[in-house]
């Protein structure tokens, strides 16, 4: 269970408290961010977050009016660079013939971003993606709805892609495969050490570019794989019944 900070177990930098901050709606996205991804969104107070910003708590209704202005904000300022990016590398691999090289073109145009970010503003950056699995964990229905907001419409614009190149699966089971790519995504980004640690060295979980190769493989793959009211494949003999007789 995520527990509240305690507030006097805060302890915002002297100087920022000492001095105004040069951009105090800056300071207050910061701290909030902060303390989102450390204790979730349920146990951390208006209050919380302004003493960490250095800031009093009018200034934080004074800039977002409410808690969930607040986080909306967050999302916003990440995930909408990210979304475009996901949406331009998305129309160019649904021009691509061949179906596996668009299926896999497809699924990196959703995944590529999330790793290759070079800002925390566009999507990327540890603590962002630790507070994104965090909100996702928890259960609000506000968070819910944020989420929601912020990821439906390219979320739908992927699995459309998707049932468009495997028309015959039926697009509730896509949308399985697709939330378990999503956390696939997160549980990668978030515990890199994880793969280091069970390949005993072999693997390097921080390479974000082989972790790229290997999610994308994956879930091509998972898509792929036949519809569950589908019968299991029988695989082919390879040897007669008559050990002493070779096939021909």
């Amino acid at each position: 269970m995520v527990r509240k900070p305690a507030r006097s177990g805060i302890k915002p930098d002297a100087k920022a408290t000492s001095t105004r901050k040069p951009n105090m709606r800056e300071a207050i996205l910061a701290a909030a961010e902060e303390l989102f991804s450390t204790y979730g969104f349920n146990a951390v107070s208006v209050r919380d977050i302004a003493q960490a910003a250095g800031a009093n708590p009018g200034s934080v209704t004074y800039h977002f009016k409410t808690k969930d202005g607040l986080l909306l904000e967050i999302y916003r300022r990440h995930c909408g660079p990210m979304n475009r990016r996901r949406s331009e590398l998305l129309a160019e691999a649904r021009r691509v013939r061949d179906l596996q090289d668009r299926l896999e073109a497809i699924v990196r145009a959703y995944v590529l971003p999330a790793f290759t970010s070079g800002s925390d503003l566009a999507g990327g950056g540890t603590r962002f993606t630790r507070l994104r699995a965090i909100m996702s964990a928890e259960g609000n229905e506000v968070v819910r709805k944020i989420i929601a907001q912020t990821f439906d419409d390219t979320s739908h614009a992927l699995i459309d892609a998707i049932h468009e190149s495997l028309p015959h699966i039926p697009r509730t089971d896509l949308v399985w495969r697709g939330h378990f790519l999503l956390g696939a995504l997160y549980y990668t980004l978030v515990t890199p050490e994880r793969v280091s640690r069970l390949s005993r060295g072999s693997a390097d979980g921080t390479n974000a570019g082989h972790a790229i190769e290997e999610l994308v493989r994956a879930t091509v793959a998972a898509l792929q794989a036949a519809r569950l009211d589908q019968p299991t494949p029988v695989p082919r003999k390879t040897a007669s019944a008559n050990p002493g007789r070779a096939l021909t």
